[in-house]
């Protein structure tokens, strides 16, 4: 552990050195603040604070009679590997439709309007748009509304998914 010797200067704690009531103070605000307790909150025993997961809406999309069990379940572990909840996995099969016109994408957008979501997670940046001025155009419309657009696979993103 790292505290101040005797010189005053920074270095190794002895083992068994009591902290000062400044250090016990600090620790304590630093603690208090990783699990999300106001500054002057007063302390009640038994209570565990509370620290929400990060949540987010997987979106999928393909043509017609295309088979998007393959990239939801990634998806899926991919924001397990994150710790990430899932609220809601939206799939549409609206082949080559703008994003627009696409009720499923505009149900995500809403999710993160209501807080419900703070992401959209897809497999593909083609799920969203092939084209780059639509894609740009969803993933700003998904800043605006409060979240941010991750793609999971960007290599076959760059290659465009054959869908």
């Amino acid at each position: 552990m790292v505290g101040i010797d005797d010189s005053g200067q920074h270095g190794q704690r002895r083992p068994g050195t009591p902290r000062t009531e400044g250090e016990l103070r600090r620790r304590r605000t630093l603690a208090d603040a990783a699990a999300g307790v106001e500054p002057g909150e007063p302390d009640v025993p038994g209570r565990a604070a509370r620290i929400e997961r990060f949540r987010c809406v997987i979106y999928l999309c393909g043509a017609a009679r295309t088979n998007i069990a393959a990239p939801r379940e990634a998806c899926t572990q991919y924001a397990r590997a994150f710790g990430w909840e899932i609220t809601e996995v939206i799939e549409e099969y609206a082949g080559l439709l703008p994003p627009h016109g696409r009720p499923g994408l505009g149900r995500a957008v809403e999710r993160l309007t209501s807080g419900e979501a703070g992401a959209v997670l897809t497999a593909w940046r083609a799920m969203i748009s092939p084209l780059p001025q639509e894609y740009d155009e969803v993933a700003r419309q998904i800043e605006k509304a409060g979240g941010f657009l991750h793609v999971m696979d960007s290599v076959r993103s760059a290659k465009g998914a054959a869908l």
